[in-house]
């Protein structure tokens, strides 16, 4: 066991059995994430990315092998790690305020200290003017940003992101883009981020995990170059080597015939 990582995943086989079938997602996944990295799962479709990320939240148990998330095993959710997901899954009937706190009203943890932490987040993601507001005054963008207060509110150790920003408009995707990994370096958070969009996965991470499909294994492991991740992701896009790499991905996904990749 690596007593220094964040996340370390061991032997990690998934299986899905119906009463017709037995459908392998995952074969004998091992991987490591360190303290403040931000690492994505990327592949074509049938890879089991959104499998691996249920498990790791304690979604899904594994039909073999275990995660750790700086030592303790996962074996159901828990407030350790946040979730953001492709859909903000806000509350049309509650303020923004009151979407933000959710989680800790949940966790039976929402006093003065903490609701004054969810505030000052409100005001760092340029949303304290809409505090009291409802979801429905609100754009996607804006929306997804409440989300993303209402995940970093409990203070996890771990962040998992799905697709957090593929049913926004490019312009708001970028920006949300940027906002999210200056958020998440400021606080040294462990973040792992699930996507098709290559573009997306080189210019936010440090590592890239590609994936081959039917089941999903790993294929590669990618470390993104210093230059291009000290970056913020708009600015890394245009940095030299940037398209090499993708260029490189791309043919990774070319070999395994996957259609699905973005650009």
């Amino acid at each position: 066991m690596d007593t220094a990582a964040t996340v370390q995943v061991s032997g990690m086989t998934h299986v899905y059995v119906s009463d017709a079938q037995a459908n392998p997602a995952l074969e004998n996944i091992g991987l490591t994430i360190r303290p403040g990295e931000f690492v994505s799962l990327l592949g074509p479709s049938g890879c089991g990315k959104t499998t691996l990320l249920s498990i790791i939240a304690g979604l899904i148990r594994p039909t073999r092998g275990q995660v750790l998330i700086n030592g303790r095993e996962i074996v159901s959710p828990t407030s350790r790690v946040g979730y953001m997901l492709q859909q903000d899954y806000l509350f049309p009937w509650r303020t923004i305020y009151g979407n933000a706190v959710i989680g800790l009203e949940l966790l039976g943890r929402l006093n003065k200290e903490t609701g004054a932490y969810v505030d000052h987040l409100l005001e760092e993601m340029g949303l304290a003017a809409f505090r009291d507001y409802r979801p429905a005054q609100l754009s996607g963008g804006m929306r997804q940003r409440v989300a993303l207060v209402r995940t970093l509110a409990a203070k996890p150790e771990l962040l998992l992101l799905d697709e957090p920003f593929s049913a926004l408009d490019y312009q708001t995707k970028l920006q949300l883009e940027d906002l999210v990994v200056q958020t998440l370096r400021s606080r040294g958070k462990t973040a792992l981020l699930v996507t098709h969009d290559i573009t997306e996965a080189i210019a936010m991470s440090d590592r890239i995990i590609l994936l081959e499909p039917h089941p999903g294994r790993i294929r590669r492991e990618i470390a993104v170059p210093e230059h291009i991740r000290r970056t913020l992701p708009v600015e890394a896009r245009e940095k030299p080597g940037f398209h090499e790499l993708f260029h490189e991905i791309w043919q990774e996904f070319e070999r395994m015939g996957g259609k699905e990749a973005e650009t």
